[in-house]
């Protein structure tokens, strides 16, 4: 499974100020109450500072002139200021809250959408867990960032600016003093943001890996009991913890170092300032009052700057969520060809087409997208053709190419050279969705989804599907035993549908293909798991169902090759005979030494 961490740390030239601005599309739509916010926020911020102003004209006023009435007056404004940001700040939370909670859920939905639309390809590289944690840390992380980070960046920017300021007009000496840190802390923050922002998408992308260990844990549960593996997978997943314990350690550690110095040296700064300050007043050189103030102003922004640490911290983890998110969203989807004549396809799955030619392979080669250019092909020069009406069962040994094949013909993959045409028609020129209500497909391994027999089902026809459809193929499955589940058919079959057995599982995924009547069918080894009872009755009621569609079958047994009217023999990615199963018996040597283990294993 692939990760994408070794060329995301090679990035040192990234911008996260560049990878932020991607979320902008998102952001857009409520870009109104977002700088709305903003703006509260920093009229916030400067009620702060006209604090330290109304100290010093308590001081140097009613203070020294011992005004009872002007002090209490002074200290009613303090309060009525205090009052005023506290609201402000509160107003600010409520305005972010309902936008940001709508661009997650929009950022997530959009993610699960493109997911769907990706080819299997890119599902078979990549770890689930990677997709997890970007649907869900990644995506908390971001709503964090917009939330609060994103807005403070900017008051607290507007907040030192005016601070600063404040403090040069008050006495322009002492405000030089507090400017002498600015200088090594700048450097500081550069340094460390280069340096965190490798280790936040190390953090992150060690999450994924977690999250993948965990998931494949819990849904091979019996696999890791049943071998009793648990110590191993508990070593694992402690080792992979440790790392991530270490790596956010790091994180912890460099998050320390810059806090240290962005808190230490504005403290000695304020410090100096203060003894400075002290002499000046003794020396009748500076007002109590404007000390006061300008020291209260000092104070009022230790917060916007001793928080700029964790925020440049934030801001680094959310651009690396935003790599991560468009890591997946850069993908390129499963795109549709223009529709060249291949409307008809759509109009009704069961309606024949004017061509009626069945299914027919023309010269058909394969190579995975990711395998490299000189390695050989899955598949070959592939030149078959399957009757309509037809049923034609694809036999080979282990490796010769027989799922990849059938693959090809719903677009799970698509082919790298030559076509493949049902009816006539190229499926390359027809939508997917038009191609897959023509085709119908039951894998060898069967997923079943966390909901009702009858939903899991029914997944295989339209919206209009009710009970007739439902019974039909149940019964042509042998799935009857779905009855007698505690609801019926309305019991929800749990994860994976882990809580049937395989056989039954694979009678419910065989309902599944062949409930809508498709027209072209396509059954991967479909009755593997089943015992030679069940197969024969489902074997039986299944020749009523090829009778009336164009088939595809992946065979192992000799009960399943002799549903189908003819036989294709796939050997080192090729086809290298074509009969029928009597007639392969007698003249292909290979064929029959496959029929006769597979008798042998059988017995």
């Amino acid at each position: 499974m692939v990760t994408t961490r070794a060329t995301a740390e090679d990035r040192s030239d990234r911008s996260a100020v560049r990878t932020l601005l991607r979320l902008w599309p998102y952001v857009r739509p409520v870009r109104l109450r977002l700088f709305t916010a903003a703006f509260v926020a920093v009229l916030a911020s400067c009620l702060a500072l006209v604090i330290p102003l109304v100290l010093k004209w308590m001081v140097d006023g009613p203070v020294a002139d011992r005004d009872p009435a002007g002090v209490w007056l002074g200290a009613l404004c303090l309060l009525l200021l205090g009052i005023g940001e506290a609201l402000l700040f509160g107003l600010r939370r409520w305005l972010v809250a309902r936008p940001l909670a709508g661009v997650e859920a929009s950022m997530r939905t959009d993610l699960y959408r493109h997911l769907q639309r990706l080819p299997v390809a890119f599902h078979d590289r990549w770890a689930s867990g990677q997709l997890l944690s970007r649907g869900t840390t990644d995506l908390m992380l971001l709503r964090m960032f917009l939330a609060f980070p994103l807005t403070f960046l900017l008051v607290n920017g507007v907040t030192i600016f005016v601070g600063v300021i404040i403090m040069l007009l008050q006495d322009w000496t002492l405000g030089l003093v507090i400017l002498i840190p600015a200088v090594p802390v700048i450097v500081t923050c550069v340094i460390f943001e280069k340096r965190y922002a490798t280790v936040a998408r190390r953090a992150q992308d060690q999450v994924g890996d977690l999250t993948t260990v965990v998931e494949e844990s819990v849904l091979g549960i019996r696999i890791i009991k049943g071998f009793g593996r648990h110590r191993s997978q508990a070593r694992a997943f402690r080792e992979l913890s440790g790392t991530l314990r270490g790596t956010e350690l790091r994180k912890a550690r460099m998050l320390a170092t810059i806090w240290g110095v962005i808190v230490t040296l504005p403290e000695l700064a304020i410090g100096a300032a203060l003894v400075l300050g002290a002499v000046r007043v003794a020396d009748g050189e500076l007002s109590a009052g404007t000390l006061v103030a300008f020291l209260s102003t000092a104070l009022a922004l230790r917060w916007p700057v001793d928080s700029i640490g964790f925020l440049l911290a934030m801001s680094q983890e959310a651009a690396t969520a935003t790599e991560r998110y468009f890591e997946v969203m850069d993908e390129t989807p499963e795109t549709e060809a223009p529709q060249r004549g291949a409307g008809n396809c759509a109009t009704s799955p069961h309606r024949p087409a004017a061509d009626n030619d069945g299914i027919r392979f023309h010269n058909v080669r394969f190579r995975y997208p990711d395998a490299p250019e000189d390695s050989p092909p899955v598949l070959d020069r592939i030149d078959l053709h399957i009757r309509p009406g037809e049923s034609m069962a694809l036999v080979g040994a282990t490796g010769s190419g027989k799922t990849t094949l059938t693959a090809l013909v719903p677009r799970l993959h698509e082919v790298t050279s030559g076509r493949i045409t049902l009816d006539g028609r190229d499926i390359s020129a027809m939508s997917r969705q038009s191609l897959r209500e023509l085709v119908a497909v039951a894998f060898e391994e069967p997923t079943l989804f966390s909901a009702s027999v009858a939903e899991n089902v029914l997944m295989g026809t339209g919206d209009g599907a009710g009970e007739p459809e439902l019974e039909r193929a149940l019964a042509v499955a042998q799935a009857g035993f779905a009855h007698a589940l505690p609801d019926g058919t309305a019991t929800q079959v749990g994860e994976q549908g882990l809580s049937l057995s395989g056989g039954q599982r694979q009678r419910l995924a065989l309902a599944r293909a062949v409930v809508g009547r498709p027209r072209f069918l396509v059954l991967d080894d479909p009755l593997s798991a089943l015992d030679v009872h069940t197969e024969a009755a489902v074997e039986a009621a299944l020749r009523e169902v090829l009778a009336e569609t164009t088939a595809l079958i992946v065979a192992h047994r000799p009960s399943t090759v002799l549903l189908a009217d003819r036989v294709a023999l796939l050997s080192g990615g090729r086809v290298a005979a074509v009969g029928t199963h009597h007639e392969l018996l007698r003249t292909n040597a290979e064929y029959a030494h496959l029929m006769a283990g597979t008798e042998e294993a059988d017995r």
